[in-house]
């Protein structure tokens, strides 16, 4: 049997491998970058090759990544982020590139949950769509991060 498919899961020296996966796909498989900045439950929190191995809670929020002097948005909801010296995974309930995001349905969705928001609701629906509106917004900061407009 070949080793083959080991190489590909080696960071390289003075870089980190990341990994981010939603249920339904792999986002990021095998990127080898210099640093990560992702929204942890406790707050931001940012990670470079060589960090202490943990574990934390992730919270909706802009997660980025650095190759070189290129930086990457990803827009995520909650999920862990599983931190070791070389390796960052990521298992988020869902994961959006910057170039993966339709900015128009995204500033809908938005004006939805405001709209919403406005009107008295019960407990549960005013937390549902207060959590729609903050995803909204997230989405259209890493969508405007990447230019679209």
């Amino acid at each position: 049997m070949t080793e083959d498919w080991k190489k590909n899961m080696v960071a390289e020296k003075g870089k980190m491998l990341l990994e981010i996966v939603a249920p339904s796909r792999q986002v990021v498989r095998s990127e080898r970058v210099d640093e990560v900045i992702a929204p942890g439950s406790e707050g931001e929190f940012g990670v470079l090759p060589g960090h202490t191995p943990f574990l934390t809670a992730l919270k909706v929020g802009m997660l980025s990544y650095r190759e070189a002097a290129e930086w990457h948005h990803l827009a995520v909801d909650w999920g862990y982020a599983e931190v070791g010296p070389d390796r960052v995974i990521i298992l988020a309930e869902g994961a959006d590139r910057a170039v993966d995001i339709d900015i128009a349905e995204a500033r809908q969705a938005k004006e939805r949950a405001e709209k919403a928001l406005s009107e008295k609701l019960e407990h549960a629906d005013y937390e549902k769509n207060r959590i729609e509106l903050l995803r909204a917004m997230i989405r259209i900061q890493v969508a405007e991060k990447h230019g679209q407009k």
